[in-house]
């Protein structure tokens, strides 16, 4: 694997805006801007990596090809369609599933001599999936619609609350108001639920 090693500091003003660093880098090449792109966002992609279950050195290896892809890849980059980090991310999560992907160790079996077991849940975990359902559902409805809204789009929807406050239209913070206070909320109705 390439090893990408960040290199000197910009000698230009300096700037901490992933997206104006990233548009040096496609339409500049500038390796400056790379190496304070490298330095913001390697260890919040290792951080990421090691919570997705990569190992240490896998985690490092997943940063360092993110960084590489960034600058291989640069041109293609379109502040329209996103932030910065967001698109940086998103290559890095690309690069997990896709080493996943090639990690596969079980060997291909004769589908006729295979027999699976039902997916299908049991009837009683049925009864208690839906239990759980309707009360999650009911305790949704007791929170105002602005912290219904957040977490309904935070959780069901799996959306980052960057892209939830862009979505919406309120600042980051409140979405991170709205989802604290939901959550004050919801905690005592279904704790025992955990």
């Amino acid at each position: 694997m390439t090893e990408i090693t960040p290199g000197p500091a910009p000698s230009g003003p300096p700037t901490d805006d992933p997206t104006a660093l990233l548009l040096a880098v496609a339409r500049e090449r500038d390796k400056a801007a790379l190496a304070a792109l490298f330095s913001t966002f390697a260890p919040r992609i290792k951080s990421m990596m090691l919570k997705l279950g990569a190992g240490d050195a896998l985690a490092e290896d997943l940063a360092q090809e993110t960084l590489l892809q960034v600058w291989r890849k640069a041109h293609l980059y379109s502040p329209q369609r996103g932030a910065a980090s967001t698109w940086i991310f998103t290559i890095a999560r690309n690069l997990r599933i896709d080493q996943l992907r090639r990690q596969t160790n079980k060997p291909y079996e004769d589908l006729e001599t295979l027999e699976l077991a039902s997916d299908a849940p049991l009837g009683n975990v049925l009864i208690e999936r839906n239990q759980v359902i309707e009360r999650v559902t009911a305790a949704l409805k007791l929170l105002p619609r602005e912290q219904s809204e957040v977490v309904r789009l935070s959780f069901i929807n799996d959306m980052p609350q960057s892209e939830i406050a862009a979505l919406v239209g309120i600042p980051l913070g409140t979405v991170k108001s709205r989802l604290r206070l939901a959550y004050e909320r919801l905690r005592p109705l279904l704790e025992d639920l955990q």
